[in-house]
């Protein structure tokens, strides 16, 4: 009998799934590594959902202009299978525009959706709706939002739909193309019609953080999103960014970071919960970079020493971003092409290759 070969990039023995998905849930743990993902397995209750997948891979991360990735070039890389410079929305090297796995989605007249932690406008969603040479153009990003097919949308970054620098008021636009937009709270999938198109935008720069009591604002409005969009009987992109691991990493606060994954986690537990139902829809979970180079290390002891290694810390090495390979989850129709070592840009193709969008 052939004994199966448990590497990390291949642990799997079962069957390929190899079916073709109908939808694509794509789950982003921005600046989320191994050591993020290790995490939750010292720091959570219960067995993390990062244990339900059977199909693993590795990506390299780095841009087209740098060794180390940021949010925009990384996440261009998925949403369009390109290879860019850091800063870069959705266009190439030349800052020439590339269709986005969004925008193709809906020339199939699938139903598409994003949702952060962040604003709306931020590095990582906009990459699949917008196509901008700068990530720092908000204003513009926003603009493109407002008037794209996108059908379900929920994150922070009010001010850069209305009170803007330009004095364009883009609610103006939202409410003639009748878009049900939201700025204090979700509301619930009866109030959407099927063919409506919803928005929900925080007032604030970003959302809170969970220790500052954001609740389950990231599930609630991945559930929301699901819930909408699945009423497509053709099927649906939908890419759910956990933005705030990341800022975690940035500030060298292992709490922030640990909350936020958990948080995270939890909702990949909805979106593999929603694929297991469906039968239909292939869930991938994977991240643009690795944010600070964290490490679970041995906690030192009073005296200097080092812990029995008994006890974990969270420590750091960067306030930056690394260049350390990054895990691939997949589960669903499609899953077992997602194994090995690979680009981040072989997403994007992974993705197409799979659904024959």
């Amino acid at each position: 009998m052939l004994a199966c070969a448990f590497l990390f990039i291949s642990i799997s023995c079962s069957a390929p799934e190899s079916a073709q998905p109908k939808n694509i849930i794509l789950l982003i743990g921005d600046g989320m590594g191994l050591s993020q993902v290790s995490s939750s397995y010292y720091y959570g209750d219960a067995t993390p959902n990062f244990s339900r997948f059977k199909h693993i891979g590795l990506i390299n991360t780095s841009a087209s202009s740098h060794k180390i990735t940021d949010s925009a070039a990384g996440a261009t890389a998925f949403a369009s299978g390109k290879k860019s410079y850091n800063g870069a929305i959705g266009v190439n090297s030349d800052t020439v525009s590339i269709p986005t796995i969004l925008e193709i989605a809906e020339k199939l007249n699938l139903s598409t959706g994003v949702v952060a932690t962040s604003t709306i406008t931020h590095a990582t969603p906009a990459s699949f709706y917008a196509h901008a040479k700068s990530r720092g153009m908000y204003e513009e990003i926003a603009k493109q939002l407002a008037t794209s097919e996108v059908d379900y949308a929920a994150g922070a970054g009010l001010r850069h739909f209305k009170n803007r620098d330009d004095g364009a008021n883009y609610y103006d636009t939202l409410d003639a193309r009748e878009v049900i937009l939201d700025t204090t709270s979700l509301t619930t999938i009866d109030k959407i019609c099927a063919e409506c198109k919803y928005m929900y935008l925080d007032t604030g720069g970003a959302m809170p953080r969970i220790i500052d009591g954001r609740g389950d604002y990231l599930s609630d409005a991945t559930r929301l999103g699901l819930d909408h969009l699945s009423r497509n009987e053709d099927g649906f992109f939908l890419m759910v960014e956990g933005s705030q691991i990341d800022w975690g990493g940035h500030a060298n606060n292992a709490e922030y970071l640990t909350t936020e994954l958990l948080d995270f986690d939890k909702v990949i537990g909805l979106a593999l919960d929603f694929a297991e139902k469906d039968g239909n829809t292939l869930v991938i979970v994977t991240a643009d970079h690795e944010t600070g180079g964290f490490s679970l290390s041995s906690t030192p002891m009073d005296d200097g020493a080092w812990s029995d290694y008994n006890q974990v810390t969270g420590t750091f090495s960067t306030g930056g971003h690394t260049t350390t390979l990054i895990p691939v989850f997949a589960y669903g129709p499609g899953a077992d092409k997602f194994g090995g070592i690979y680009e981040n840009t072989e997403i994007f193709h992974k993705m197409l290759e799979t659904t024959g969008w």
